[in-house]
């Protein structure tokens, strides 16, 4: 292990999402807008100080630092699923937890009716002005986070259940499958039952952070420092598994109940960032590859390199999105997943080119 390395990405990383979070500040539906000025000199125009100050203040920073909590969240939870399943395609998602969030969000749709004319269809989105799931009243926000919450919960104690527990890993990884499945054709059914709801669906099924407040940075800031703690508590059951069954058992790990643990961090940090900003693809998957990638140590700091990573490169993408075909906007999910889905390509062409493993 190379700490130095280790800690030079951890600062780099720091740096970059300071960067992009001065960047995101100032990118927005009209593309990049020089807001700093009038903040600077707030006596030559007072009423266009007073609009910047509330678009920073109340959109643009807010969605910035949640962009970034919720990419730390699905990075942290990448890390923890690679590790747990010995497996480096696995991904947060794994254990069915999006497709239970996505059943609790279409349920409560479906209950309240499509939300009638408060939730507007919105694929292209623009610095909050445009309604979607998230754009709604508080009350019903509220509503849809703990559904998405509930439900990614609920999967994964489904899942748990159809795999008799948290021994056998593999088990575990198929019981993760049938679930995601079941209830993402279940999630159709709702949809199919009440079409009014589609349009509502769309931008928690593509992912967005358009809509993400303070509430939600504060929420998902303590779920992944919480998540951290539990991570690096958790990091000596990884290390022993990366070596085999075997010599987990040999160190005296206690592997069901620290396997159990690890299955709740990693719902908890899923299910938080998946409430808030609905899918977003592949940032848990990639990001523990790209820290591979530049150094190699053990799970304790893997976990928190990962972590930082996500949310670098969820910021990258979200200031990407609101850039790309600005006056209107991408959804961030779909650009995640356009970029992921790459850079995964090249890892099994370099891979295949060079005659080794693929990842």
């Amino acid at each position: 292990m190379n700490l130095r390395q280790a800690s030079y990405l951890g600062w780099v990383l720091l740096l970059m999402a300071a960067l992009l979070a001065a960047l995101g500040v100032c990118v927005g539906s009209a593309g990049f807008e020089n807001l700093i000025t009038p903040l600077l000199h707030p006596a030559q125009d007072p009423d266009q100080t007073a609009m910047a100050r509330q678009i920073i203040w109340d959109i643009r920073l807010p969605r910035t630092l949640g962009a970034w909590a919720a990419g730390a969240l699905l990075g942290l939870a990448g890390a923890l699923a690679q590790g747990l399943f010995r497996n480096p395609l696995a991904d947060p998602f794994l254990l069915g937890s999006a497709s239970g969030a996505s059943l609790g969000v279409a349920l409560v749709l479906a209950a309240m009716g499509g939300a009638g004319g408060m939730l507007g269809g919105g694929g292209m989105m623009a610095d909050g002005m445009a309604f979607s799931v998230f754009g709604t009243g508080w009350l019903v926000r509220l509503g849809l986070t703990g559904a998405a919450f509930g439900g990614a919960v609920l999967a994964v104690f489904l899942t748990l259940a159809l795999s008799n527990g948290v021994q056998h890993t593999l088990r575990l990884l198929l019981a993760g499958v049938v679930v995601g499945v079941v209830l993402g054709a279940m999630t159709h059914l709702v949809l199919i039952w009440s079409p009014e709801s589609l349009q509502a669906m769309q931008a928690f099924m593509l992912g967005s952070t358009a809509f993400v407040g303070w509430t939600a940075c504060v929420v998902m800031a303590a779920v992944w420092l919480l998540s951290s703690v539990a991570g690096a508590l958790l990091a000596r059951l990884l290390d022993g598994l990366s070596l085999g069954e075997a010599t987990a058992h040999s160190l005296g790990l206690p592997l069901t109940s620290m396997r159990l643990a690890l299955v709740a961090v990693l719902a908890l940090a899923t299910g938080a960032a998946v409430a808030q900003t609905g899918l977003i693809a592949f940032v848990g998957l990639a990001a523990p590859h790209l820290v591979r990638s530049v150094v190699k140590t053990t799970h304790s700091l893997l976990i928190l390199l990962s972590s930082l990573m996500g949310g670098v490169l969820l910021m990258a993408a979200d200031t990407l999105a609101r850039w790309l075909i600005a006056p209107q906007e991408l959804p961030v999910g779909v650009l995640t997943a356009v970029l992921g889905g790459g850079y995964l390509l090249w890892l099994m062409h370099r891979g295949t080119r060079g005659g080794g493993a693929v990842l």
